[in-house]
């Protein structure tokens, strides 16, 4: 945890924020993998983490922002259970860890909330992604719980995202901890891309890392030779000669902050001339939007920057054809980038996903887009001060799609078929950095960052 006054700190500006009102702040339960008794590793609600701190499992708050009032609910943990777990405090003295004075069983959460719902009071939660937060939820406001999500409160929503999309030093610190473990991760990853060395083998060293030196993986690794598929896990397969392996993975700290970052190295230890064209591609549009991205740009605006960029160099290639501003307009590009150059990160890997997309990035003048490519852009308007961003264009040569958009005559005017012909096996490249948006520009936070330009990989891999 950070320091008391922290969390106290927060939860007046989220008060002041949502002005009125009954906040629910559910935390998270131990969730079984194939029985009751063996769990997955247990990780806390992000946004019960930022306003409570408590890592502890069944939990939830209340914050009466009417009242000013705030209460932590949970039932102690009884000495036969401690015999497996060691002594764990009491809800009491967790909830005096974090400034507030008062707990109750959970059993005394809903005769809080009947009570509130019988004066009229406005009752705020979250969207939940567990299941079995909705069905509690559902029986504390009396809902289905097919209807729990829909009957989330926006004003909370929002609220939330405005206080936590702008970073506070202590997270910068934390985010700084995360890119050092990504920085271990990756540099693990390069040195041990070698032919007939197995993808599962290299990504469980991944892991490793991830969670020698914090709390664990951001997300599963993703580590494979086919590049072009966003979220390749790893298979038990050997590495082959020729090949590119990619490897998209980050590390949280025991604070659970995250980090988030892809490098794609060759097999051989060396580019081919093809994949070392395209590689320059991908690197060209990853510094462009280095350049480009300051505070109060369109986040959008960088992508349509990005897309341009790589559509431009296809086009030198004779991959892509015809007017480059009409291509990407038209989502031609998206055949070869079919998803976001970025997205915000902190607590969440996806910063703030789990509360609606529409609240995240976009808003009523800037919603998001329904063009295949576009609509997978997380994040779409103004860029400030102390966020913090990934960003992540890459080249792919999917197959299937490629395929399928030319069997339908899909931008024909702007796609070279027959040339891609020549990429079946290519796969793809990503590249992703974290950065911080700061007066100068988009800034790399950490001090450590694994090699990603070419001659600075080509000198790594020797």
């Amino acid at each position: 945890m950070f320091e008391k006054q922290i969390y106290i700190e927060r939860r007046n500006v989220l008060k002041q924020s949502v002005g009125s009102g009954l906040i629910i702040l559910m935390g998270h339960n131990e969730a079984p993998c194939n029985y009751p008794g063996n769990t997955y590793k247990f990780r806390q609600d992000s946004c019960f983490l930022y306003y409570i701190g408590l890592k502890r499992d069944a939990l939830a708050a209340v914050i009466d922002v009417d009242n000013d009032w705030e209460c932590v609910f949970g039932d102690d943990i009884s000495v036969d259970t401690m015999v497996w777990t060691g002594v764990v405090p009491t809800v009491s003295e967790l909830a005096a860890t974090t400034g507030i004075s008062h707990s109750a069983p959970m059993s005394e959460l809903k005769n809080v909330i009947d009570a509130a719902r019988k004066k009229g009071q406005e009752i705020h939660y979250t969207p939940q992604c567990r299941y079995d937060l909705k069905v509690q939820l559902a029986d504390l406001m009396g809902l289905h719980p097919l209807e729990v999500d829909g009957k989330a409160s926006v004003k909370l929503i929002k609220s939330i995202v405005a206080q936590r999309t702008v970073k506070a030093p202590e997270e910068i610190a934390e985010l700084k901890k995360a890119g050092e473990i990504g920085y271990e991760m990756h540099m693990t990853a390069m040195r041990e891309c070698r032919e007939g060395v197995t993808e599962t083998c290299i990504a469980g060293k991944v892991d490793g890392v991830a969670h020698s030196m914090g709390a664990m993986n951001s997300f599963p690794t993703i580590l494979t030779m086919h590049g072009e598929i966003m979220h390749g896990m790893p298979k038990n397969v050997p590495l082959q000669a020729g090949r590119l392996m990619l490897c998209d993975a980050g590390g949280e700290t025991f604070e659970h902050y995250c980090s988030d970052h892809t490098r794609t190295t060759p097999v051989s230890r060396k580019f081919t001339e093809q994949q070392r064209e395209i590689y320059r591609i991908v690197e060209t549009a990853h510094d462009w939007i280095i350049e480009h991205a300051k505070i109060d740009v369109m986040w959008k605006d960088m992508q349509i920057g990005a897309c341009k960029v790589i559509t431009q160099h296809l086009k030198d290639m004779g991959i892509m054809k015809g007017n480059v501003d009409d291509a990407v307009y038209s989502g031609a590009h998206a055949a070869f980038l079919p998803c976001g150059i970025g997205h915000h990160m902190g607590l969440d890997v996806h910063d703030l996903e789990g509360l609606g997309q529409k609240y995240v990035g976009f808003d009523d003048e800037h919603p998001q887009s329904k063009q295949f490519g576009m609509k997978y852009l997380r994040y779409g308007i103004e860029l400030k001060k102390n966020f913090i961003m990934t960003v992540e264009p890459g080249v792919y040569f999917i197959n299937h799609l490629l395929d399928d958009w030319r069997a339908k005559g899909l931008h024909k005017d702007f796609i070279n078929y027959e040339a891609c012909d020549k990429y079946r096996d290519f796969g793809g490249i990503r590249i992703e950095n974290d950065v911080i948006i700061t007066e100068k520009g988009a800034e790399f936070y950490c001090d450590k960052i694994a090699p990603y330009h070419l001659k600075d990989m080509e000198e790594f891999l020797g």
